[in-house]
């Protein structure tokens, strides 16, 4: 369902689409902004929010479609044609340099003429940049460094750039992911501000009580569509939720037959640097536990913790009623742990080597090859488990590079069972696969579950969640925020423990 939004329309993007390789990140989408509103832009993790807004930022090109600019249809072949005509976009990831003033950053490609030829004039440029700042409220040393400055204030040159552009049209991708409650609240005052002044904002939020507070217009974008778009007023965070995760489980989940046993693996208390806190969850042999939660939430993190890559700084990890301590990934290994990466090809899979060198690179102790490496041995043996997980290669010669996503992923699986894995960690382990793929991961891990291996599945996408996991831990900024069986929660539930304050 869509709803027209009435107005002054500023931006109109029209039936656009895009693929990525067998993904379609984007179908006949068509979304309009209003000038002098603010437009929010909602969706699941994966649901195609950034995909568009980068296609408007000239990052990406449509395959299909238009964009059209106070009713003038436009074409952006780069992000300099999308800055000409007054679009700015303002990543979760913010593009500063840190080592120049916030001037030099505010004017940076476009500084004030020195007298000679070649050189650029300080004073005007700092001089301008204050009065920037100071005509939008703004009070920031244009001669402090970025490096010298707090992310809230970092914000606040990005949005400064745009302004000096003099941007119609802001794009606001997360801004309020690393800000402080009292930087978020001076953020949301300067969206007001602007909005007042005319200009257009899209806001892309998680945190569906910021969104609800700020915006004229809600869109909501579900599997690379717009399923729903109307005046704020209209809509509740329960609607927004409702329609942001409105799918019906399908036929891709087979039925899971696995017996639950005893508890396999315990954390407790864990926490580390990369912002996880006092997080305690169990998982027992033959379990599929779900993890949820919004990008920045802590699910990749806490995987990194288990299995070493970032080391603890307090908390334990029992495996088999035994604790360990896990210092490095080859520690985790050593011990029963695996996991599959949410990256395969750059922290997973060395793609430019062979397929059975990806299986047996970390197990040569277990083949017995500590001081003389065995080519033949190792072929033939992933061989063998390549078969057990039917994963379709030319032989196992073949570089890993030629395989599909689903087919890298079961190379993967086989790694860690022939590492004899009690424990595994699948992090978004169906993302940029075909659907035909995706149910052959969720056989595999029911199948792995049967054998009575305990899995934690970390997944942005709630459909997959319901239809693998027996549990779904919630994460919230880094803590625990609910811990439910699967069959007595609804994904409102869940979305609401990871996006609610």
């Amino acid at each position: 369902m869509s709803t027209n939004l009435g107005g002054d329309i500023l931006l109109r993007m029209r039936g656009i689409s895009k693929r990525f390789g067998p993904v379609q990140a984007l179908s006949d989408v068509t979304f309009s902004v209003r000038k002098g509103t603010v437009h929010a832009l909602c969706g699941e993790n994966g649901a195609g929010k950034s995909t568009l807004m980068k296609i408007l930022a000239g990052v990406h090109q449509p395959d299909a479609g238009a964009i059209e600019l106070n009713g003038r249809e436009c074409q952006f072949t780069a992000p300099a044609d999308a800055l000409k005509a007054g679009i700015s976009m303002i990543y979760q990831e913010l593009d500063l340099a840190e080592d120049l003033t916030v001037a030099e950053n505010i004017f940076l490609g476009a500084e004030p003429r020195g007298a000679l030829p070649f050189t650029v004039d300080r004073r005007a440029m700092f001089t301008q940049a204050t009065e920037l700042a100071s005509q939008y409220g703004f009070t920031i040393d244009a001669n402090a460094t970025v490096a010298e400055l707090s992310t809230g204030d970092c914000q606040i040159v990005e949005l400064l750039k745009a302004l000096r552009r003099k941007s119609s049209i802001i794009v606001m991708d997360e801004p309020t992911s690393s800000l402080s409650e009292a930087e978020a609240q001076r953020l949301f005052a300067v969206v007001r501000q602007l909005r007042e002044r005319g200009l257009a904002i899209v806001y892309i939020s998680h945190r569906l009580e910021e969104v609800v507070d700020l915006a004229n217009d809600i869109s909501i974008l579900r599997d690379g569509k717009v399923v729903h778009s109307a005046p704020a007023d209209q809509l509740n965070i329960a609607s927004i939720v409702h329609h942001m995760v409105g799918r019906e489980l399908n036929e891709f989940f087979p039925a899971k037959s696995a017996a639950i046993g005893g508890v396999r693996l315990q954390v407790k208390d864990l926490s580390s640097d990369e912002g996880i806190n006092g997080v305690s969850f169990e998982v027992r042999s033959g379990e599929i536990v779900g993890l949820a939660g919004l990008m920045g939430s802590g699910r990749t993190e806490i995987a990194r913790a288990i299995f070493g890559v970032q080391p603890r700084t307090s908390g334990e990890i029992v495996l088999d009623g035994t604790p360990l301590n896990i210092k490095s990934p080859a520690d985790a290994i050593a011990n029963g742990i695996a996991l599959l990466t949410e990256d395969r090809k750059r922290t997973g899979l060395c793609v430019n080597l062979p397929c059975f060198w990806n299986v047996t690179l970390p197990n040569l102790g277990v083949l017995g090859m500590n001081l003389i490496v065995q080519p033949a041995k190792e072929a033939a043996t992933a061989a063998r488990v390549g078969s057990q997980m039917n994963v379709k290669w030319a032989s196992p010669h073949a570089p890993a590079s030629s395989l599909s996503g689903g087919n890298q992923q079961k190379l993967l699986v086989a790694r860690w069972l022939l590492a004899e894995s009690r424990f595994m960690i699948f992090d978004e382990p169906t993302r940029g696969i075909d659907v035909g793929a995706k149910r052959e991961i969720y056989a595999l891990l029911n199948d792995l579950a049967a054998k009575g291996k305990a899995i934690l599945f970390i997944s942005s996408e709630l459909p997959e969640l319901f239809g693998v996991a027996d549990r779904i831990l919630v994460m919230r900024r880094g803590r625990l925020a609910g811990n439910l069986a699967t069959k007595q929660t609804s994904p409102n539930e869940v979305m609401h423990l990871a996006a609610v304050e």
